[in-house]
């Protein structure tokens, strides 16, 4: 029989911004309830090397910083749910959420951790080369490529940001768009251009990442004009697919303001969305930094904005009983 579980603090999605929000919830009495979704630990779940998260000395493995950061927040109090959100009433307080399983999760405030997932090309040789050389963040990942030769693949602000970091590394970046003209902004095409570091490549399209050496990584790309169907291949050990990110909200169309991209949109400086009491983090409504440091940020500030929102209504509760 499905059961319905209540929490003062709901929490859906178990990346670095939802375990957060959970370990800060749970320190301040909130007793969350986390639902992990479909891929618990998020991102970083699939990422190998990790070296840029605060704290560590050596070089430490996505999954086992998720496994700590999970095993803190069920140490101070959260309680974890493997189950994946499929509706939701946001309609009222508290908020009804049905899971996968039939279970009904209400909290009185909700927090959204849902994430974005970075779009691929859809290669199966692209699945086959992740993580050994293939890539879809240059700012993750673009340290191990020092003095290497790399590519980036896209055309709009992403890809060009990715394109000028990764002139930080090498020296040698070449960024390939399957068009003649690029979709980013005008101020950030100036800049490349005027970079000594990049070339471009003109309507191509990558067929093929080709792996090689021992161990064996990334050694270049095949790729196929456009317009001219010509074939051709370019010598890179590292390779970026920077054609944008998919943000996980179909849940919420209809229920909460999204912006042009899909992301939720928030009050600047808060995690506040459209719905008092719907707190979003992460992710799923940051589409500027996307790492794991500023995902758990915005979970703890998600926690705090929260937990002030109940001490809020207790409080207008409470002098409305009294004033009765």
């Amino acid at each position: 029989m499905p059961t319905t579980h209540h929490t003062h603090m709901l929490i859906i999605g178990s990346g670095p911004a939802g375990l957060s929000a959970a370990i800060y919830g749970a320190r301040a009495g909130m007793k969350p309830i986390l639902v992990q979704g479909i891929q618990p630990g998020g991102q970083l779940m699939t990422t190998t090397d990790v070296e840029n998260y605060p704290g560590f000395r050596n070089v430490i493995q996505g999954p086992w910083l998720m496994e700590e950061m999970s095993a803190q927040a069920e140490h101070v109090g959260t309680r974890l749910m493997y189950d994946t959100i499929v509706s939701v009433d946001l309609s009222e307080r508290p908020f009804r959420l049905t899971g996968d399983s039939g279970d009904v999760y209400a909290g009185d405030v909700l927090i959204i951790a849902t994430g974005a997932q970075a779009r691929w090309l859809g290669l199966e040789s692209e699945e086959l080369m992740k993580g050994k050389g293939v890539s879809a963040c240059a700012t993750c990942d673009g340290f191990f490529y020092r003095g290497k030769k790399v590519a980036v693949i896209g055309g709009g602000n992403t890809a060009v940001e990715e394109a000028l970091y990764l002139t930080n590394h090498s020296d040698d970046v070449t960024l390939i768009h399957r068009r003649d003209s690029l979709r980013a902004e005008k101020i950030l095409q100036d800049r490349l251009f005027a970079n000594p570091k990049i070339k471009v490549l003109w309507n191509k399209n990558v067929t093929r990442f080709v792996g090689g050496g021992t161990p064996e990584g990334l050694v270049g790309l095949e790729l196929i004009d456009t317009v001219t169907g010509e074939a051709s291949d370019i010598a890179v050990e590292g390779g970026f697919v920077a054609i944008g990110h998919s943000p996980a909200t179909a849940l919420f169309q209809g229920h909460l303001a999204l912006d042009g991209d899909g992301y939720i949109q928030v009050e600047p400086g808060t995690t506040r969305t459209s719905v008092p009491g719907v707190f979003a983090c992460g992710d799923v409504m940051d589409k500027i930094y996307r790492q794991a440091i500023t995902a758990a940020g915005t979970g703890c500030m998600a926690a705090l904005d929260a937990e002030k929102f109940l001490a809020a209504a207790e409080f207008e509760a409470r002098v409305a009983i009294a004033a009765e």
